[in-house]
C-alpha cells in the first residue's frame, strides 16, 4: 500500500467547485465508507474545511487508486470526472507526506501560518477512526501530521503572519469601512468552529456591539456569553441587518442564509464576510447598492498575509526533516515482514530438521531432544541476529526497499503483497 492525496483547494477552484465538493460532517462516515469499498483504495481519511476538499488515502496502485477517488468526489460533487480533474492536485508517495505536513504546519494555508487547519485536521482524522476507515499507514500519517504542525507552530513564528481566515478577512473589511474596526457594530450568524472563531477575533479587534444568531439559539446564547455579546432570536434576523456595520456568516448550511430578499431593504452600507463552504450568500446579492461581499475567492485573490522569508525557511526545514523520518518508518516497516519470514523460514528448517532426527534415533530421551532443538535453534538466532539487525539499519537509508527484495530473491520467500488496509506498506514514488 502507498499513500496518495488528491484534492482541490483555493489554489486550484474556486468556490462555485469548492461548495459542490464541500462535505459536511453527518456526510463523511458515508462518503469514507464509499472510499474504502473501491476496488484500490485500503484507507481513508477526508479534509473538508473552507477553502479545501482533501481525500488522504492508503491505495495498491497510483492509477487505480486515483480513478477511485475520483469517481467518488465525482459522484458525491455532481461534477464531472473529466471536468473535476481540472481543479484537483495528486500527491503520492513522499510527496503526499510532504504535502500532509505542509499542510498541517499551515505553509499550505490561505492564510499561510494559520492553526485552525490543525483542529481541522484532528477532526477528520477521528471522523475516520470512528468508521474504521484509517488503518496503520493513516494513522501514523496523521498522528505525525498533527504532531509535525504542532511543532512548526511551537518553534517558529510561522502564525505571526496571520491567525486564520477571519483575520485576512476582517483586514479586507477595514479597507472597505476606510477605518479600523473598533467601535463597528457586528453580527455573527453561526455559532459553530469558524462562528467562535469569528466572536474571538471580532472581540480582540475591538468590535462592538457584537450581536451573535444562529438557528439553534442555544448554541448562540453560550457562546455569547462567553465572550460578552448578545444572543439574539434566528428569526430577527432582517431587523438586526438594518442595524449593524459589519456580518460575519460561517454556518454549515446548504442554501444560502443571506438572501437577496434579506439584504436589499438593508438601507445602509454593509460589509459582509462569508466564510462558509458552501457560500452563506446568494450569488444574485452581488450588485445591491451598499452591500460588499468578501468571499473566499475575494481572500484567494488578495493573497495579502504572508510571514517572512525566515520564519517559512524555518518551517520547511522542519517539515523537510520529518519527511526524511517518516520515510525512514516506512521503509523499516516495510522490510519487517519479509525479515519476519525470513525467521519463519529457518524455524521451519529446524523444525523439519528435527523431525529427521528422531525419526531416525529414536532412542532419543525428551530430555535429549530438547537439548538438540534448543542447540539448533541457538545457532540459528545466531546467525540471523547480525544480518536481520543489519539489514533494518540498512532499509532505513533511501533506496532501501531494495534490501527487502533482495532478501526475498536470496532465500526464495514468500511474502504476502499488502492489500488490506492494515498491510505493511511499500515506499513509491511521487506524481
Amino acid at each position: 500500500m502507498n499513500l496518495l492525496s488528491i484534492g482541490a483547494s483555493y489554489r486550484t477552484a474556486d468556490v462555485a467547485v469548492l461548495e459542490r465538493l464541500a462535505i459536511s460532517g453527518p456526510e463523511v462516515p458515508e462518503l469514507l465508507q464509499r472510499l474504502v469499498a473501491q476496488p484500490y483504495v485500503g484507507e481513508a481519511v477526508v479534509v473538508s474545511t473552507c477553502n479545501r476538499v482533501e481525500v488522504y488515502a492508503a491505495v495498491s496502485g497510483f492509477h487505480g487508486g486515483l480513478g477511485d477517488i475520483c469517481n467518488v468526489l465525482s459522484e458525491h460533487s455532481g461534477i464531472p470526472a473529466n471536468e473535476l480533474a481540472g481543479h484537483l492536485y495528486v500527491h503520492y508517495g513522499e510527496a503526499a507526506v510532504q504535502h500532509s505536513f505542509r499542510v498541517s504546519s499551515g505553509l499550505d494555508s490561505m492564510v499561510v501560518g494559520e492553526a485552525q487547519i490543525l483542529g481541522q485536521l484532528r477532526d477528520a482524522y477521528h471522523a475516520a477512526t470512528e468508521v474504521d476507515s484509517a488503518g496503520r499507514l493513516l494513522h501514523e500519517l496523521m498522528q505525525q501530521t498533527l504532531r509535525v504542525g504542532k511543532r512548526a507552530h511551537a518553534e517558529t513564528g510561522i502564525d505571526k503572519a496571520g491567525q486564520s481566515v477571519v483575520t485576512a478577512a476582517l483586514d479586507l473589511a477595514t479597507e472597505h469601512l476606510g477605518t479600523d474596526l473598533s467601535g463597528r457594530s457586528a453580527l455573527v450568524v453561526g455559532a459553530g468552529a469558524m462562528g467562535a472563531l469569528s466572536v474571538a477575533t471580532l472581540t480582540r479587534s475591538g468590535v462592538g456591539p457584537l450581536r451573535i444568531t444562529n438557528r439553534s439559539h442555544e448554541r448562540a446564547a453560550r457562546l455569547a456569553e462567553l465572550y460578552g455579546a448578545t444572543a439574539v432570536p434566528f428569526e430577527d434576523l432582517e431587523q438586526v441587518l438594518r442595524e449593524v456595520d459589519i456580518v460575519v456568516c460561517a454556518t454549515a448550511s446548504t442554501e444560502p442564509v443571506l438572501t437577496r430578499a434579506r439584504l436589499e431593504n438593508v438601507g445602509h452600507d454593509l460589509v459582509v464576510l462569508d466564510l462558509a463552504v458552501p457560500r452563506d450568500v446568494a450569488p444574485d446579492v452581488a450588485g445591491l447598492p451598499g452591500i460588499v461581499v468578501i468571499d473566499i475567492d475575494s481572500l484567494a485573490a488578495s493573497r495579502r498575509t504572508h510571514p517572512v522569508a525566515a520564519e517559512t525557511a524555518a518551517v520547511e526545514q522542519i517539515v523537510a526533516g520529518e519527511v526524511d523520518s517518516f520515510l525512514a518508518w516506512l521503509r523499516g516497516a516495510e522490510i519487517a515482514p519479509t525479515v519476519a519470514a525470513l525467521r519463519t523460514r529457518a524455524e521451519d528448517v529446524v523444525a523439519a530438521e528435527m523431525r529427521k532426527l528422531i525419526s531416525r534415533r529414536p532412542e532419543f530421551t525428551e530430555e535429549q531432544r530438547g537439548d538438540v532443538s534448543r542447540t539448533l535453534h541457538r545457532v540459528v538466532q545466531q546467525l540471523l541476529h547480525s544480518p536481520t539487525v543489519r539489514v533494518r539499519q540498512l532499509a532505513a537509508e533511501p533506496g532501501g526497499d531494495q534490501y527487502a527484495a533482495l532478501l526475498r530473491q536470496l532465500f526464495d520467500l514468500d511474502v504476502p503483497l499488502a492489500t488490506s488496509a492494515n498491510a505493511v506498506p511499500e515506499i513509491g514514488g511521487n506524481a
